[in-house]
């Protein structure tokens, strides 16, 4: 997932101000995107980061994915080059469905194969997100988190909120 890369609440910006929001300067994939990357299975289980800015590298997927996901699993992918770059280097099972062919499931050995998961919890994600009328960059992965919380019923009240924040301020110490 891309997001327009935002300076909100900083003194001094590296570009001109954009009013409500704006567009990027250039088309497609730029510099000027945050690269969220998200890994969700079916049941639920999700790993989302902020890799950096502009286009998906395979050195992201190395840092981010590599060390939290199983090696015998097979990885489903949308048809970005980084993915199979990869999954090339580690020996990693993976196949890809080519959404901009139109194709939204692909049939394999293992059945059904779809990336309908991660990009319904995009969506929900870009919705949820929408309500705070823009976040600023450097504060994305705590957004993440939060959102990550609230998805699939993860916090169901505000003691396990706090028992969950006490944990990670401990944790930071």
């Amino acid at each position: 997932m891309f997001l327009l890369a935002s300076q909100k609440g900083l003194r001094k910006l590296d570009r001109k101000p954009r009013k409500r929001g704006g567009k990027a300067s250039r088309r497609g994939i730029s510099r000027e995107l945050d690269c969220i990357l998200v890994a969700r299975d079916r049941s639920g289980a999700t790993l989302d980061a902020v890799t950096g800015r502009g286009a998906l590298k395979p050195a992201q997927l190395t840092e981010h994915l590599l060390p939290k996901l199983d090696p015998q699993a097979l990885r489903v992918t949308n048809a970005n080059a980084a993915y199979q770059a990869f999954a090339r280097t580690h020996r990693i099972a993976h196949q890809w469905v080519n959404l901009s062919a139109g194709e939204r499931v692909c049939s394999s050995i293992e059945g059904a194969i779809h990336v309908q998961h991660v990009n319904a919890y995009d969506s929900r994600f870009r919705f949820w997100l929408a309500r705070f009328h823009g976040v600023a960059s450097h504060r994305l992965p705590n957004y993440l988190g939060w959102r990550w919380a609230l998805d699939g019923g993860r916090v169901t009240s505000v003691e396990q909120l706090l028992r969950i924040v006490f944990k990670v301020i401990n944790r930071l110490r």
